[in-house]
């Protein structure tokens, strides 16, 4: 007879956390007569621990299986189980600017924060798995590949394969269009009866978390770059004024460990790439630092671009560093935010969501949270816009859509 050993690695908290799921009562215990109950014969301390140990034994090899192998009397386990015995989000999306955008490692999205926030609530980690269009990730949920879809597929062809959906947008698709989304963006899951679909239509519909879908789809704003003039600028500024910085960009995102790209980003929302610009409040340079700042990161000259870019490179790596237990898919917009408002500013706001029980190191809530009170902090509405903006301009560049 064949060996077959199972090795799975699992932190020790997550194991527990699987191994109590598998011991919880069922129902149908919970709900037996008492005096059925009061007939079983009381089981030893040591009877016990050898029953737990088994039980322990097996919930590891079932975390080896595939998940399209394991079944419960013949049928399929639930997709929330598996989820859980997981411990992750396993989802089949369809890149797009509604869903998840990702390039050289930039990896976010309208439909992967959602997805992101939800599996934070179950306390999974997510998996996202790429396909080339609706239908081959379609074609993936219906074979056990993934526990959910994130696309924008028809009705007609989420049909197709016997498949139930749930609109993020809970019937408010206005939210989503005029923020230039695709109106149906959608989770869609094996079955409507799956407790993973029943939450994550409670999830999605609640009127809170729908507030905050709506904040979310105004930070994923796709209109900034679609009208003529802002166009044509974009273009005619990165087409005349980038080829004679790029090579700054490039070697000083080197020096820091950053993205060329996010700091041309940065210089376009910061000055429109002009070295020689000067605000009212005395910031001036390519990367409008101000004189303190210069200082701060040893730039002795604000209006020589290779030092102005080399300052604010430093500047946002250290906020970076301000931010390291953040992480990594949102670190970027809040060491953007930090950059914009300071450090300090955002573990404010941090503080206050943590003390509200809200996952402070999330930039869903965060971004939520300066919308919801810009009203009555400027500084709020500014860096919601600098961070918004910057993520426009940066998808735009990657994908070379204008």
């Amino acid at each position: 007879m064949q060996r077959i050993t199972y090795r799975v690695k699992v932190s020790a908290q997550g194991a527990k956390r699987r191994i109590s799921y598998l011991l919880r009562p069922s129902k149908r215990l919970l709900n037996t007569k008492s005096n059925i109950v009061s007939s079983v014969t009381p089981m030893t301390s040591a009877h016990f621990a050898k029953t737990k140990k088994l039980v322990q034994l097996s919930s590891i090899a079932l975390l080896s299986l595939p998940a399209e192998s394991l079944t419960i009397m013949g049928s399929p386990v639930p997709a929330y189980d598996n989820v859980m015995l997981q411990n992750t989000l396993t989802i089949a999306a369809v890149p797009g600017d509604s869903t998840y955008f990702a390039t050289d490692g930039f990896q976010h999205g309208f439909g992967f924060d959602l997805v992101r926030t939800y599996a934070d609530e179950l306390g999974v980690d997510v998996n996202l798995k790429a396909y080339a269009n609706e239908e081959a990730a379609l074609k993936a949920l219906r074979s056990g590949e993934a526990d959910m879809a994130l696309t924008t597929a028809s009705t007609k062809l989420k049909s197709s394969f016997n498949l139930s959906s749930i609109n993020v947008s809970c019937g408010y698709d206005a939210s989503l269009t005029k923020n230039g989304l695709h109106p149906k963006v959608s989770w869609t899951f094996n079955s409507s009866n799956d407790p993973l679909s029943e939450k994550a239509s409670y999830f999605l519909c609640d009127s809170i978390k729908l507030q905050n879908t709506q904040k979310l789809a105004a930070f994923y704003n796709q209109n900034l770059l679609k009208d003529a003039y802002s166009q044509d600028h974009f273009q005619k500024t990165l087409t005349e004024k980038l080829p004679d910085y790029q090579s700054s960009f490039e070697e000083q995102a080197r020096n820091y460990n950053h993205d060329w790209e996010l700091l041309v980003a940065m210089g376009y929302q910061e000055s429109h790439l002009d070295a020689d610009a000067v605000s009212p409040t005395g910031v001036r340079g390519l990367m409008m630092l101000t004189n303190n700042t210069a200082k701060a990161m040893g730039v002795s000259d604000r209006v020589d671009p290779y030092q102005s870019i080399g300052g604010g490179a430093r500047y946002l790596e250290q906020m970076k560093d301000d931010f390291a237990d953040v992480p990594k898919s949102d670190r970027i917009w809040f060491a953007l935010a930090g950059y914009n408002m300071g450090p300090n500013a955002v573990k404010s706001i941090q503080r206050t969501l943590q003390a509200q029980g809200v996952n402070d190191k999330s930039w869903a809530n965060v971004y939520a949270y300066l919308a919801e009170n810009r009203a009555s902090n400027s500084r709020y509405g500014q860096a919601m816009h600098y961070v918004s903006n910057i993520r426009s301009y940066l998808e735009t560049i990657k994908t070379q859509t204008v």
